[in-house]
């Protein structure tokens, strides 16, 4: 394996080259790209992926990956793992991230301030960095083949990953070889030289060795093997009229009124009586034999686990609600991976009132957000959107956070002044002078 910390000159050559591939869906030249790159990014187009919108699902809880990581097989070569590999990330300013063999992040750990910036691409514990759900990335490409490699800059298929580079090898059960995961470093150029890649692959050795011993104790002590995690049915409802139920059978599609009922339900896990349940959908709780009957149609197109039940209203498993998850990521302080998970208002064309207070909920806990903490080019994205394209506090808030050198200070000035126009407000709200009495955020 040759180093993959490219040149200036290699880094546009693998732009243009990924330009090509994955922005026109052109043919290359022979020699543009390695070999197994050119064949992950299309395999990552085989799954409809958008090289621009690339967010990783966030498929496990916090109680869920607490759980999971603590029976995992791999939780017991972390003591290895944090003396080969973990303690040195700090001081050599990268990060480790350990995933299971779904591609989904257990641990990650190292050098903090690349931590916080890498969640900004949603590389977050909890996350799925497969394939199929990010594209060519190294811990989902190694798991793809099976074998270590490393990824670098634009190979990668995400654009928002263009600047970091990694490597990654699969970590494999000592007894029949089936992968258990992935060890992976992040970071800058150096995550892909030389002389990462033998580094990893060593300490994937040890950590093996650690599992052959663990795996003698267990049949020794006949300790039962982990339990495995499914990932739960997801509901998206982001910016969409009609419901998308995507479940392990394949996905239904849901009309409005149905869609209004599983978020609803989704969203109030606990369960709905009938009448409040009337109440939140229909906007008064003597429509009880309206639902009821909406209801039994719904059953009709759901499967059979996920159907759901009376006395209270409830779903009988939990599904992921996509506009649930924007807060979650909120919640973990991953600003820009919460942006771009909002692909739009809560089932826009609806009027029932549960529903416009789950919209008004989920815009109102963004706004604030990334008013309060955001960096400054992810609230400038935000103020683009439609949701704040007329909302002058966010502009305002836009030019106070930029720097006083900015060349996009002009455009958000121009902003302002023509929101305040619009408004029928007289006089500048902030001069410019004001926006510099505090400091910048980074």
């Amino acid at each position: 394996m040759t180093t993959m910390a490219a040149s200036g000159g290699d880094r546009r050559v693998l732009a243009r080259a990924h330009d090509t591939v994955v922005g026109a869906g052109a043919d290359l030249e022979a020699d543009a790209v390695r070999q197994l790159v050119l064949e992950s990014w299309q395999r990552s187009l085989g799954y409809r992926l958008n090289a621009d919108r690339i967010v990783a699902d966030l498929e496990l809880t916090d109680e869920q990956l607490r759980a999971y990581r603590n029976a995992h097989p791999l939780h017991a070569a972390l003591p290895v793992l944090q003396k080969l590999l973990i303690r040195h990330a700090f001081d050599a300013e990268l990060i480790v991230a350990v995933g299971d063999s779904a591609g989904r992040l257990l641990w990650i750990d190292g050098d903090r301030d690349l931590r916080r910036r890498a969640e900004g691409m949603g590389f977050l514990e909890g996350a799925n960095w497969s394939e199929p759900a990010v594209g060519t990335s190294a811990p989902g490409t190694a798991l793809a083949l099976g074998r270590g490699i490393q990824i670098s800059g634009a190979e990668h298929f995400g654009r928002v990953v263009h600047p970091w580079s990694c490597t990654a090898v699969p970590v494999r059960e000592p007894g029949t070889g089936a992968i258990l995961g992935v060890v992976d470093i992040t970071g800058g150029d150096t995550a892909a030289d030389a002389t990462m890649l033998p580094l990893v692959e060593a300490a994937v050795a040890a950590v093996e060795a650690e599992l052959r011993v663990q795996r003698l104790d267990d049949v020794a002590t006949h300790r039962p093997p982990a339990p495995a995690i499914v990932a739960r049915p997801e509901l998206r409802v982001l910016g969409r009229d009609v419901g998308e139920l995507v479940h392990t059978g394949g996905t239904t599609e849901l009309s409005a009124r149905h869609a209004e009922i599983v978020t609803l339900l989704a969203w109030h896990r606990t369960g709905l009586g009938v009448e409040r349940l009337s109440e939140l959908l229909y906007g008064r709780e003597d429509a009880v034999v309206t639902l009821r009957a909406e209801m039994v149609r719904l059953r009709r197109e759901l499967p059979a686990d996920l159907a759901p039940l009376s006395r209270p209203y409830r779903l009988p498993r939990a599904i992921d609600l996509d506009a649930r998850r924007v807060l979650d990521f909120l919640d973990r302080g991953a600003h820009k991976v919460a942006l771009g998970s909002y692909l739009g208002p809560v089932l826009p064309g609806s009027d029932a009132p549960g529903i416009v207070a789950i919209r008004e909920e989920l815009r109102a806990t963004l706004r604030e957000a990334m008013v309060a903490d955001a960096a400054p080019d992810v609230l400038l994205a935000y103020a683009r959107t439609d949701d704040a394209a007329y909302d002058l506090g966010v502009w305002i808030e836009c030019l106070r956070v930029l720097p006083a050198k900015s060349p996009k200070r002009a455009s958000v000035l121009s902003r302002i002044e023509r929101l305040e126009r619009e408004l029928g407000r007289v006089g500048h709200t902030m001069q410019p002078d004001a926006t510099s009495a505090q400091p910048p955020r980074s």
